[in-house]
């Protein structure tokens, strides 16, 4: 066992080609059945070989790629089967041009668009299977690893250990422990990694030293120092090393280019999504008589206020200014279903083309809600330094009801780090939302609660 563990990573690659190849060789293979001459040696054949290998490796890379050992099987599946369907539609789109008057030759392609529907089932069925055996090999080889939680408070337990426990095959979480305690340095011992969670950066520069010298995993949350390290480079002057974080401005072209992705593509999701909003209007319309959009002021770049547009999923009545929580009765049948597909959102395409709000960014607060979290967070201002935006990083790695730290660190890293084509890799990934469980989307709820373990106390310094 022990050798095999060693080779773990050698098993993982060798599923991650085999399961690639075996897309490859269904795609063409089934095209081929009846078109042998697909594959024979040709300019056709090497274009578009070469377009399904670039593009499929590289919409796998986007999405997530084959993580296994990482995620559950069932975001896994989702993440690989967008990418295979978008890389066999352009790879079927490539060899419907190239083979345009071909005669026979290119009959496949319009007269038997059944073989392309063919192709993703059996894709499909490859991918479930692969990453079903691919997560049991991974965990039968790796059990789950000791864990333990480092926190400042059941608080911040309450805030953390729900998440590591929907990873159960991943952590096993043997401690819970207060960063005052006198063991803790005990149980990081008996641990193979650490959890350090909302504790005085002080204590944690000190745990994250330890663990680091005794080889343990370590996970902790982000503070200010952090997101500013990651937007930053490393440097030397003379021979002295230093972290060199510059104020970050997009250039000039940077701003055109993003206005025009935002022009065009806002200008086609309004005339694709026409009919759904269309529909959208009349149900909501027909539900109870009252509005069908809704208005409220928001916060974008510079602290300016503007009315950003949705769907109304609440009773005309009852839509006050306060932040859905769970089981809200004000939300109506209609609004559950818009809002559980994100569809009330559609109107905000209207939002980016006036030039209110862009495709990526920040999401836009309600007043009531910045003035609340600054209260608590004054960094949370740190995220008007960027226009709002209809989708962002906090929206594709977060949920609904993500904390308002955790959103500010998220947002705060896609500032730092903004270049156009995380702005392309975010629209692309926002795809993904749609295929998350129903917890990405659930309204603000209660907390679990969390107590430290009595065999390890919580005797704070």
């Amino acid at each position: 066992m022990k050798i095999i563990k060693k080779l773990k990573k050698t098993i993982v690659f060798f599923l991650k080609v085999t399961l690639f190849a075996s897309l490859f060789a269904i795609f063409f293979g089934i095209f081929s059945m009846d078109n042998p001459w697909l594959l024979d040696p040709s300019r056709t054949m090497g274009i578009t070989m070469v377009t399904f290998t670039v593009m499929g490796m590289a919409f796998m890379s986007i999405y997530g790629g084959y993580a296994i050992g990482q995620q559950k099987s069932k975001p896994i599946i989702y993440s690989l089967t967008l990418a295979t369907i978008i890389t066999d539609l352009i790879t079927h789109f490539e060899l419907s041009i190239m083979n345009a008057g071909a005669g026979k030759h290119g009959r496949f392609v319009y007269e038997d668009p059944h073989l392309l529907l063919l192709v993703i089932i059996l894709q499909i069925l490859v991918i479930i299977a692969f990453t079903y055996l691919g997560n049991y090999i991974y965990f039968l080889i790796e059990p789950p690893e000791k864990c333990c939680v480092i926190a400042s408070s059941e608080s911040s337990l309450g805030h953390v250990i729900p998440k590591i426990n929907r990873f159960k095959k991943q952590y096993n979480i043997v401690y819970k422990i207060h960063y005052g305690n006198r063991a803790v340095f005990d149980r990081i011992d008996e641990c193979d990694t650490v959890f350090i969670y909302d504790i005085p950066e002080s204590h944690r520069n000190r745990f994250i030293d330890y663990c680091y010298q005794n080889n343990k995993h370590i996970y902790y949350n982000f503070e200010m120092a952090d997101v500013v390290a990651m937007g930053g480079k490393f440097t030397t002057i003379d021979d002295k090393s230093f972290v060199c974080h510059t104020v970050k401005e997009m250039t000039i072209e940077q701003r055109a280019v993003k206005r025009l992705m935002d022009i065009s593509i806002s200008l086609v999701g309004l005339i694709v999504a026409s009919p759904i909003m269309l529909i959208s209007a009349i149900i909501i319309k027909a539900e109870d008589g009252g509005k069908i959009f809704y208005r409220q002021k928001r916060l974008t770049k510079f602290g300016k206020v503007f009315e950003v547009l949705k769907f109304r999923t609440m009773k005309e009545e009852n839509s006050v200014h306060k932040s859905a929580a769970q089981d809200d009765d004000r939300i109506t049948k209609v609004g559950n279903v818009l809002r559980r597909f994100r569809l009330d959102e559609l109107p905000q395409l209207i939002n980016i083309l006036w030039g209110d709000m862009t495709l990526v960014g920040p999401r836009p607060e309600m007043l009531e809600n910045v003035a609340e979290y600054t209260s608590d967070l004054p960094e949370f201002s740190y995220r008007l330094r960027a226009k709002a935006g209809l989708t962002g990083l906090a929206q594709i790695s977060g949920k609904y009801n993500t904390s308002p730290k955790d959103k500010l660190v998220l947002d705060l890293m896609y500032i730092e780090n903004f270049s156009i084509w995380s702005d392309i890799k975010i629209i692309l990934q926002t795809v993904t939302v749609f295929f998350k469980s129903s917890e990405s989307t659930e309204a603000f709820g209660k907390q679990e609660n969390y107590s430290f373990d009595d065999k390890c106390g919580s005797d704070a310094e």
